[in-house]
Parts: structure tokens; C-alpha cells; sequence
């Protein structure tokens, strides 16, 4: 049986940087927004600092997953802590979707009584919510781990929902429509539900160990039915430890015995075939031709 490791630094260790630095913004904005959302009496930007809030204890908590999913294997966890990172992903998004379901019970029964709003402030602080939540996205958008794109996603989320702010304070200085703020309020929630439930959907097929969607099987087991010395390939399986570090086990069968010395330069020439796929860990069997394997017929 052969082992080998691709040792691609994919892991992003500028990842717990990246969300450390967005989880101070995202707090400290946090906090003006409470302030200004009193001050404006508008319930779009409290429903946004709730969100904001739950967001920053999200952040918090992806920022500690990143920096445990650094940490190398050990007696407890032999593939390593990199599973931490998706933790921290799906908590953040169950907390997104608990506080957009807390904000739409505020935001429905507003759209029949709308509160006046002070229509200046609310318009001075989307402007810097585009820009403090803009840089934020920014940092993270340059992260490769799932943790970091789901953060990404959330603050994206949060400056198209601050453009829409600003764009329906600008409607309402001019025009007295105060049913825009609960109707805005409505719509980012709705737009913050769908997308984080397709987040979650690839954060459970990486749990229920599915294929990894950057991973071609049947592509890459007819790159390996071009060595000669093998006959077939059973008991293929590839899953994913957190979006990145890819592990794939197969049996191959050889047309022959083989010594160990022989083996293991078939064993290269498989390296070799894969080496430019997303295959970060790999496992393989060798069987003879004539030996039974329960796992064929699998």
C-alpha cells in the first residue's frame, strides 16, 4: 500500500489575519450603528446592526476556528484541525440566518405602521457602511479557505445592503415614503437567507464527505488506466477535509506481482499523472490480478 502527501501550501495562513481584521471593523462599525440607528429611527439600519452584531460574534468565532484549523495532526485528530475552519463557517451562517428571521418578525408588521426616520443621518452612515463593510469584503475576497469566502460572502451581502440603504434614504429625501426603510429591511434579510442556505448546502455535502466539486474522479481514473502495469482501479473515494485539502483513496489492480522497489515507482508515475489535479492527500492499494478483494465488487 502506498501513502503520499501533496504538500500544496493551499491552506491560506493569512486567514486568521484577514477575518481578525474584519471582525474589529465589522465590531466597531457594529457599535456606531446601534448609536446611529437610535439616533435615525430607522429600523433598516437597527435590523443591520443586529445583523452586524451577529456577525461580529460570527467573525469572532470564524477567526478562532481559522487559527485551531492551522494546527498539524495529533493523537485526537489524525487528518488535523483544518474541519475547525467549516465549523466556524456553519455557525456563522445558522447565526446569519436566525438573526435575518429575527429581523423580518420587526421588519413585516412596520410595513403597515412606518416610523418617520431621520432621513440625513441614515444617508451619512450607509456611506460609511459601504466603506468600512467594502473593506472588510476586500480583505477576505482574497482568501481561499471556505471559512474566509463565507465571511467574504456575509460582508458582501452587508454593502449591497448598505447601497440599497443609501439608495432608498436618497428616494426618501426626496419623496415621503417611509414604508421604503421596513420594506428595505425585508429584502436584504430575504437576499441574506437564500445566499447563506446556499452556503450551507456545500457546508454539509463537504460534511457528509461528497465529492469534492473541484475534483473530476472518472477523469482522473482514466489517467490512471494509462499506466501500463494497471489493470483496473476499484474502490475509488474522494472527499474534501474543508473546501481546499482534498483526499482521495483507491485500490489499483497490477497485471502482475510486483517487488516493492517496483512499486513504488508505480506508485510515482501516479503522483505524477495527479500532481495536477486537486488531489492534496492520496491512499493507494495495490492488488494482483488474481487476488480477491472485497471492496470490487463495492
Amino acid at each position: 500500500m502506498g501513502h503520499s502527501h501533496y504538500h500544496r501550501q493551499g491552506h491560506n495562513h493569512g486567514a486568521a489575519s484577514n477575518i481578525k481584521v474584519a471582525f474589529f471593523l465589522n465590531l466597531g462599525f457594529t457599535v456606531i450603528e446601534i448609536i446611529g440607528g437610535i439616533y435615525t429611527n430607522s429600523l433598516a439600519i437597527l435590523s443591520d446592526a443586529l445583523h452586524d452584531l451577529g456577525d461580529s460574534f460570527s467573525l469572532g468565532l470564524a477567526w478562532y476556528f481559522e487559527k485551531i484549523s492551522q494546527k498539524g495532526r495529533d493523537q485526537r485528530f489524525s487528518y488535523g484541525y483544518r474541519r475547525f475552519s467549516l465549523l466556524g463557517a456553519i455557525i456563522n451562517s445558522v447565526v446569519l440566518i436566525t438573526g435575518s428571521i429575527l429581523i423580518l418578525s420587526v421588519a413585516i408588521p412596520q410595513l403597515f405602521d412606518p416610523a418617520a426616520t431621520n432621513v440625513e443621518g441614515m444617508i451619512v452612515l450607509a456611506f460609511f457602511g459601504v466603506l468600512v463593510n467594502g473593506a472588510a469584503a476586500f480583505r477576505l475576497s482574497r482568501g481561499s479557505t471556505l471559512n474566509e469566502k463565507a465571511v467574504a460572502m456575509h460582508l458582501l451581502e452587508d454593502v449591497m445592503g448598505w447601497v440599497a440603504v443609501l439608495i432608498g434614504a436618497v428616494v426618501m429625501y426626496f419623496f415621503d415614503l417611509p414604508i421604503i426603510d421596513p420594506l428595505l429591511s425585508i429584502l436584504i434579510s430575504l437576499f441574506i437567507i437564500y445566499n447563506v442556505i446556499k452556503n450551507l448546502k456545500k457546508s454539509f455535502h463537504i460534511i457528509l464527505q461528497g465529492t469534492p466539486e473541484n475534483l473530476d474522479v472518472d477523469s482522473l481514473e482514466q489517467k490512471l488506466q494509462s499506466i501500463a502495469e494497471v489493470m483496473e482501479i476499484h474502490d475509488c473515494h474522494a472527499w474534501t477535509l474543508d473546501g481546499q485539502y482534498n483526499v482521495l483513496s483507491l485500490h489499483l489492480v497490477l497485471d502482475k506481482d510486483y517487488s516493492l522497489t517496483e512499486q513504488a515507482v508505480i506508485k510515482s508515475k501516479v503522483r505524477e499523472l495527479l500532481a495536477e489535479d486537486s488531489v492534496t492527500h492520496l491512499t493507494v492499494e495495490f492488488e494482483c490480478k488474481d487476488e480477491h478483494c472485497e471492496m470490487r465488487e463495492c
